[in-house]
């Protein structure tokens, strides 16, 4: 918990009391307020705002319930097309996101309206497109994901911060009805990932991007794939409801792409706070809110 020790208010400094208000932790440093702001916000996104909830309100029955009803085959052609997603977005972060450094605003529209697209073929045809729909979808959100990163000051160019936009399919929002124990804090996510994460940054600075298939980069798409698998399950056996059909198959995806673009949003808001503050005073501030 964080406690507001004292605050110091020139006349002058007025018209900007949100930026000069600052708020004393326990370990004695300070944080400006709108920082902990963002960073309250960026938390309840991260550990709470997971997309099972709203694919639930959208199809009007639990999801758990919803995944039942999948054929037993239909396992086998998810965890087939999640390692194909997985593989298409390792190939796109690190042969072409390096070389789009464009700034302005990211396109978040575009690749929203793209990918529900996308969905509306998952919806109307159900299982049969998944090998083909979510590596489509996954390389979207990922664009989307690489945009909010630039928009947050990340370097495109540096192999460390496309490694990061991947780690946002490993981060899952919220509780899951599939599985608790796959239900681990943000912070702890990086920490899990951390060793996989510099491994590949190494290979890949060391041999480049020839060979996707290089066992770091494969132990690193591992574990991604067993949290981003949770989340793809819910979304396909919400697709997968009979009355569902195209339009709801579009809206489903758009809820995807929400679901990533949100977590890719407060990943990098942290991550730009750790730039400026450290990332030990913003761990230790994040987990105290």
């Amino acid at each position: 918990m964080l406690h507001i020790e004292s605050a110091f208010v020139s006349i002058s400094a007025v018209p900007t009391l949100k930026a000069n208000l600052m708020i004393r932790t326990h370990d004695d440093h300070s944080l400006p307020a709108d920082v902990i702001a963002e960073l309250r916000e960026a938390k309840d996104t991260l550990e709470h705002h997971g997309l099972a909830d709203r694919l639930t309100e959208l199809v009007g029955t639990p999801i758990t319930a919803s995944m039942k009803m999948l054929p037993s085959v239909a396992e086998d052609t998810i965890h087939a097309a999640i390692d194909k997603s997985l593989a298409a977005a390792m190939d796109v972060a690190l042969r072409t996101l390096g070389h789009d450094t464009k700034e302005g605003k990211p396109k978040l529209l575009t690749h929203k309206l793209l990918a529900g697209i996308s969905g509306a073929a998952g919806g109307a045809f159900g299982m049969t497109t998944v090998a083909i729909e979510l590596p489509v979808s996954t390389v979207l959100i990922l664009r989307s994901i690489a945009d909010i990163a630039r928009s947050q000051g990340e370097d495109l160019t540096d192999v460390r911060t496309r490694l990061a936009c991947l780690e946002v399919f490993a981060i899952d929002g919220g509780q899951s009805d599939v599985d608790d124990k796959t239900e681990v804090g943000y912070f702890a996510v990086r920490a899990a990932m951390s060793k996989q994460v510099a491994d590949a940054s190494k290979y890949v600075l060391k041999f480049g991007v020839a060979d996707t298939a290089a066992p770091p980069l494969v132990k690193l798409m591992g574990m991604i794939a067993k949290r981003f698998g949770v989340v793809v399950s819910e979304k396909i056996a919400a697709q997968a409801i009979p009355v569902i059909g195209a339009v709801g198959g579009a809206l489903i995806n758009s809820y995807f792409i929400d679901h990533y673009q949100d977590l890719a949003r407060a990943h990098f808001t942290i991550r730009r706070f750790e730039r400026e503050y450290g990332e030990s005073e913003i761990q230790a501030a994040y987990l105290r809110l």
